[in-house]
């Protein structure tokens, strides 16, 4: 592009938008050459749109001319990733700041990209909710800024990074389209392309608006401080407590260097003859967090704990966050800059990495101190730079840094926990991924923006460094693996079944059947293939099963995808431990969970299956086998790949191992079931409830057309058959379980409603029961809006008293069960469910219908189902794997 074909766009847009909007000034640029990081470029200008209309009009002007696009928020990146290093057009979206909506029934909000952090968390507590992700540059950071980076904090722990919080986003992509991504109805059936665009870093279109889930803010907060002689000490501590099934809000630990240094700065009362000092939140009901401090105390003490304080008040409180917060202030004392690494490994390798990249820098010869998020092993070595001008000098210390993070790799972590790639770390991909992992994000960058204008050169190495053919071996003669696969077939000549045993059996297995022209069927349990039409070969998980990896101390599990999640569940059970999912098979498998994104509603109290996926193993049909993820919680190393196969219906790949974050068993678990008289109360009160909840796994109203014959099942007594039950669970630690169920019987006494309370079983066995009792002539459709939006669908929906109905008000999800109707009538009543649903911006899918029943099971078009379809295209052979499974 020319100079004058740039003055020609900055001239174009200044009429457009208002000189007082597009900056050509080359003073006022050089405050956007940079962001946080050392990286540097030259923009050839900076605009400023207050709408996403007009961010159109930016795009499709820099379209024209091929001019780089750089989105950006307030500029506190740490990898490079708002610097225009290719010059080009900063797209400055402060402007853009507005809460657009808050539901308060839903928890849910809707922000434009410009929105500050801490803005929008003060903003909602004033309404007793929270929005978990603070980074340490909340004051300043955007909302689109955290969602770029997938950012993180210090109560990543408990709550997660900022993906777990994204339930859709608005993005303008690099031809001027304008796309929707998910929304505030749960599990719209599409690929999760949400997952694509959180941490993209900008690079496959610029965010605009997100639809953001917020929680309760916990009524009570308890902070300590703890010190150890060593860091081998702390870490020790930190297993202790996890080992204990406690889940503290933060767990931050500072080395025996920052110790000193922040003392000396701020003199906020750190013990200087400690090796280590951790800080530790814990968060509840008050009734708990007294408890919940006492028995960590008690548990430091069996670690070799020299000092523990627990702050009395909020001042004193506020005094250790203090000294955390001050690390890098009191660093700078020191030196004119530094270097903050970021890197993140399995918490029980965090002594043992620390240690080594002590090693690495004292060699280096540099001088450093360490502050990091313990509870989820989020490393943040401070390397002190005396010449930020040295060019070589800070050449050396990158290259530090690349050591450092090759050494977070070995153990099985990650190049990047919570500030991403960017320019910094792009080289350094290699070091997590190989040459077909690489190209499948190379592909991704391809299909969002073809002509590489978003964000051009970060997150991923050049494409010419990346091999070109990254196929795991030979090619292998289709027939012979067609032979291998029938030593394992049925007596049916016609249908090919095959068991692989390992992922790289299967790859060769599933090139064979494509290359061949054949129609593969993925199979697990075989619990949700129903309605699947018929393929020319099976391909079984069966084989694929067993536990390859479990790390309790790390919070984590690898299973092959064939495992059933019940078998699962006895394993970890032995360790204290559960994988928070839930199905109404005993034969589903983990696979099949994951691949057709079965949530149950204790999602509301653990997050979806997309939050627990740390890492899968997939076969590719082309043969090749790919490993995406670690199993760690924070991870922001290129593109979320694999949470694109959670609802994906083995669409693009046969899932072969998954890695899941596993939680503690919950001390306490109870269930109360109103007996309303009428379903409208039921979900008026059930709307109210799910307000109120903070440790609640089951929010839900039942009407009961069948007599409930399935509920002779479950262990419950009740004085008559009900035809409306209201259901709450709570579960966690005896003293929360105990303090919500009472303020819920509060609610209901209040109401006039009779409340039976039970131990066992909870909401979710319930939910299980009534889709059990489906017979294969019965009509089961599952409906999705948003959570503020059920009374308003109920309402519409018009349900005749031969339908049965299962309400998860906390997900805004209705099951609802027809008993064996004609096939014309199955239609007809999945039709008038989807009418109503899609005015509300929802949806309506059939999970079973009878037997020759013609009807579309999906009924709905995505968004981008043009790059979902061509997503498909280049890694599920087009239409022949899993065909006819989901709405691709």
């Amino acid at each position: 592009m020319t100079t004058a074909d740039t003055q020609a766009l900055l001239a174009d847009l200044s009429a457009r938008l208002g000189l007082d909007r597009v900056v050509v000034d080359q003073a006022q640029l050089i405050t956007y050459e940079v962001d946080g990081s050392f990286d540097r470029g030259h923009p050839d200008g900076v605009v400023f749109p207050r709408s996403v209309d007009e961010v159109v009009q930016v795009v499709r002007c820099a379209a024209e001319y091929r001019l780089p696009l750089i989105a950006r928020g307030s500029g506190t990146g740490l990898a490079g990733g708002a610097v225009p290093e290719l010059g080009g057009l900063v797209v400055q979206l402060g402007l853009m700041n507005h809460v657009q909506e808050l539901d308060l029934l839903g928890r849910s909000a809707v922000v434009e990209a410009g929105v500050v952090n801490l803005i929008f968390d003060n903003q909602v507590r004033r309404h007793g909710l929270f929005f978990p992700p603070d980074p340490s540059s909340q004051r300043t950071a955007t909302i689109g800024g955290n969602i770029g980076t997938n950012a993180g904090g210090p109560h990543c722990f408990k709550y997660g990074v900022t993906s777990n919080y994204v339930t859709g986003v608005e993005v303008v992509l690099s031809d001027g389209r304008i796309i929707h991504t998910g929304g505030r109805a749960l599990d719209i059936p599409a690929y999760d392309l949400t997952a694509l665009f959180v941490g993209s870093e900008g690079t496959l279109g610029i965010i605009t608006r997100a639809e953001l889930r917020v929680l309760r803010d916990p009524p009570a907060v308890r902070t300590m401080l703890a010190a150890f002689d060593s860091v081998e000490h702390a870490g020790e501590a930190v297993s202790a407590i996890i080992a204990r099934g406690l889940v503290p809000a933060t767990m931050e630990m500072m080395d025996s260097s920052i110790v000193r240094i922040v003392e000396e700065y701020a003199h906020p009362g750190l013990p200087l003859d400690a090796g280590a000092v951790l800080i530790i939140e814990v968060d509840g009901y008050p009734e708990s967090v007294g408890p919940q401090i006492a028995e960590i105390e008690a548990t430091l003490r069996e670690c070799n704990v020299r000092e523990m304080r627990v702050a009395q008040s909020a001042a004193e409180r506020d005094r250790i966050w203090f000294a955390r917060k001050s690390a890098a202030g009191a660093m700078a004392r020191l030196a004119p800059a530094y270097y903050l690494v970021d890197g993140t490994v399995p918490r029980s390798k965090l002594a043992q990495t620390l240690a080594t990249v002590n090693q690495i820098i004292e060699g280096d010869g540099f001088r450093t101190g360490h502050v990091f998020h313990a509870g989820d092993g989020n490393l943040h070595p401070l390397i002190l730079i005396d010449d930020p001008s040295d060019r070589a000098l800070i050449a050396r210390i990158l290259e530090t840094g690349r050591k450092i993070l090759a050494a977070c790799v070995a153990v099985g972590g990650s190049i990047t926990g919570e500030h991403g790639v960017g320019i910094e770390k792009r080289a350094f991909m290699s070091l997590m991924y190989g040459p077909a992992e690489l190209s499948l994000m190379w592909d991704v960058k391809d299909i969002f923006d073809p002509t590489g204008i978003m964000n051009p050169g970060k997150v991923l190495p050049p494409r010419e460094e990346v091999v070109a053919s990254s196929t795991n071996g030979q090619p292998t003669d289709s027939a012979s693996v067609i032979h291998l696969a029938s030593t394992v077939a049925t007596s049916a000549a016609a249908l090919h079944v095959a068991a692989p045993e390992s992922p790289e059996e299967a790859a060769e297995m599933l090139r064979a059947f494509i290359d061949a022209g054949k129609h593969v069927r993925i199979q697990g349990g075989g619990t949700k293939s129903a309605l699947q039409p018929p393929a020319d070969a099976l391909l079984s998980t069966e084989c694929l099963s067993g536990i390859r990896v479990l790390a309790p101390e790390d919070l984590y599990v690898t299973i092959g995808a064939g495992m059933r999640l019940e078998d699962l569940q006895a394993v970890l059970q032995k360790h204290r431990m559960w994988a928070p999912l839930a199905s109404p098979w005993t034969a589903a498998t983990i696979g099949g969970i994951v691949a057709t994104n079965a949530n149950a509603p204790l999602r509301m109290r653990y997050g979806g299956i997309r939050d627990m996926l740390l890492a899968v193993t997939v076969a590719l049909p082309d043969g090749r086998v790919v490993r995406i993820g670690r199993p760690v919680v924070k991870n922001v190393a290129g593109y979320d790949l694999h949470k694109v196969h959670v609802g994906a219906h083995g669409t693009l790949g046969l899932l072969c191992d998954v890695t899941l974050k596993l939680a503690p068993l919950p001390r306490a678990r109870a269930t109360l079931i109103a007996l309303p008289r009428r379903v409208a109360h039921a979900l008026e009160i059930g709307a109210t409830l799910a307000q109120q909840c903070l440790i609640a796994s089951a929010v839900l109203a039942l009407e009961i057309a069948d007599g409930g014959s399935w509920l002779s099942s479950l262990p419950i007594t009740l004085d008559r058959r009900p035809t409306t039950l209201l259901v709450y669970t709570a579960e966690g630690l005896a003293e929360d379980v105990n303090a919500e169920l009472a303020a819920v019987r509060a609610v209901l006494r209040n109401a006039d409603i009779p409340v039976v309370q039970i131990d066992a079983p909870s909401g979710n066995d319930l939910w299980g029961a009534f889709m059990n009792a489906v017979h294969p002539d019965d009509l089961l459709v599952r409906i999705g809006v948003a959570a503020k939006d059920i009374r308003t669908f109920m309402q519409r929906a018009g349900f005749g008293g031969h339908e049965s109905y299962l309400t998860d008000l906390a997900a805004g999800q209705v099951y609802v069960r027809a008993p064996a109707p004609h096939p014309d009538d199955a239609a007809r009543i999945l039709e008038r469910l989807r009418a109503a649903a899609r005015t509300l911006n929802g949806y309506a899918i059939a999970l079973a219908a009878p037997a020759r029943t013609r009807l579309d099971r999906w009924g709905y078009t995505p968004d981008a189902l043009d790059r979902m379809q061509e997503m498909r295209r280049r890694w599920g052979a087009g239409g022949l794997l899993n065909p006819g499974a989901f709405i691709v």
